[in-house]
């Protein structure tokens, strides 16, 4: 059996964390398996669908390396949808009701106020045809409901939360088509599913109650269903969901400077019992990702975390990964001596106008003499070895001076800052007469 995932997002916004955090466990589960990951455009609601965001969606998961197998699009299969709605029509699957909204809010409070769950009551199926035939001469135009088969248990095992079951008789019949003709979300769903050989579904636990309902789908169609595995809803790093857990997406995540990767490598852990890694490339995500290690407790998402990540895979970046956004002139060697300090590649900028200048050094008169000192002793190093160790070493015989007293007036006056790469492969990207000019100018030459 070959596996077929999907990602099925509404272009009624951009991706956020908890939809790319879906479509990479569905794109790891294919590819874990040799198998097929598509892409399902669910753009039934006409109204609230944008084509801006169907780029935006491809555009995303290109971004952070999710390349489907294949892309299909919900609006442009409603001739199937309305095959399979009539076949089950016809079969006494789906029965039209009328009810206004207000009456059916009316029902729930009074089922609430009896103590009883708000289960719809049915109340459609027992309509005659002259009171079908009223609701037409008035106009009134029905929407469409799915019945369930409350005799049968619904059950499955799914393959993080195990077995479960729900009783059909606690549970409204799920209204599947408005009376504009308009599709809901259930019913195309598991004829997709179907039509298209999806074998796994992997989504939210929030979904758990859809797939009971969506079960006897498949049954009244006549097609096994595929396997289900519902995850834990990500929260905040306190331990709640967050309402920026919602609007964090792709765009704010690549401002901040976040690698594709290191979006992957986390979210490609959060929720299992396996640490969390940075891997530049996929492939051992990819070839450990297994459902067994997901757990039910919520999946903390904490930015600093990401940040953290985000910073061992920059470390891990070659240059020619990174070459098109450093700055212009910066070359592997300049990269190489920066890489083990930055937390984005963005920050590289920040380095190459400390090697480039001006530098800005915070004023140490009590260091005057002694910076001037230094700048003699740079005049006449033989820079084509290792010219901050040389340097150092001359200073500290002929000083005497040592550790922090001996090496931050140096980094200070030559960087301007009190921390950053390592002295020995910045200095000779400074290069002798920007180093002097730079200890010149705070010895007050």
């Amino acid at each position: 059996m070959t596996i077929v995932t999907r990602f099925a997002p509404s272009p009624t916004g951009t991706l956020h964390v908890g939809n790319i955090r879906t479509a990479l466990h569905n794109w790891m589960w294919a590819r874990a398996h040799g198998g097929r990951f598509l892409l399902r455009i669910d753009d039934t609601d006409a109204e609230r669908s944008e084509e801006r965001f169907v780029d935006a969606i491809r555009a995303d998961l290109a971004w952070l390396g999710l390349h489907p197998d294949a892309e299909e699009r919900q609006s442009a299969r409603f001739d199937r949808y309305q095959a399979v709605f009539e076949q089950l029509r016809d079969a006494g699957h789906i029965y039209p009701a009328y009810e206004t909204a207000q009456e059916l809010d009316l029902k729930r409070k009074i089922l609430r106020g009896r103590g009883l769950p708000p289960v719809y009551d049915r109340a459609a199926l027992a309509l005659t045809e002259a009171d079908h035939a009223r609701f037409a001469a008035d106009g009134v135009r029905p929407h469409w409901r799915f019945k369930l088969d409350r005799a049968t248990p619904i059950v499955w095992d799914d393959l993080i939360r195990g077995p479960q079951q729900f009783d059909a008789a606690t549970m409204s019949d799920p209204v599947i088509r408005r009376a504009d003709g308009s599709w809901l979300y259930m019913l195309p769903s598991a004829i997709d599913d179907r039509e298209m050989g999806v074998t796994h579904v992997v989504r939210g636990e929030d979904h758990v109650t859809n797939t009971a309902l969506q079960l006897q789908m498949f049954a009244a169609m006549g097609a096994p269903p595929p396997a289900f595995a519902h995850e834990a809803l990500l929260t905040g790093a306190e331990g709640k969901l967050s309402k920026r857990l919602g609007s964090l997406g792709v765009d704010a995540l690549r401002e901040e400077g976040i690698e594709p990767a290191a979006i992957v490598s986390l979210l490609a852990r959060l929720g299992t019992s396996q640490p969390v890694e940075p891997h530049a490339d996929p492939a051992p995500l990819i070839a450990a990702f297994d459902f067994a290690h997901f757990g039910r407790a919520p999946a903390r998402f904490d930015e600093r975390e990401l940040a953290q990540v985000n910073a061992r895979i920059v470390h891990q970046l070659s240059f020619d990964a990174v070459a098109d956004r450093l700055p212009a002139g910066m070359d592997e060697t300049t990269w190489l001596a920066i890489r083990p300090n930055l937390e984005t590649v963005a920050g590289a900028a920040e380095w190459w106008r400390v090697i480039e200048g001006p530098v800005d050094a915070p004023a140490a008169p009590d260091d005057a003499g002694y910076l001037a000192q230094a700048a003699a002793v740079a005049r006449d190093l033989d820079w084509s070895s290792d010219p901050w160790h040389a340097l150092t070493a001359a200073l500290k015989e002929a000083t005497g001076r040592k550790g922090k007293a001996l090496f931050l007036p140096l980094r200070r006056a030559l960087t301007g800052l009190d921390h950053g790469p390592d002295m020995a492969a910045l200095l000779p990207l400074i290069g002798r007469e920007r180093a002097v000019a730079r200890l010149d100018s705070k010895a007050g030459a």
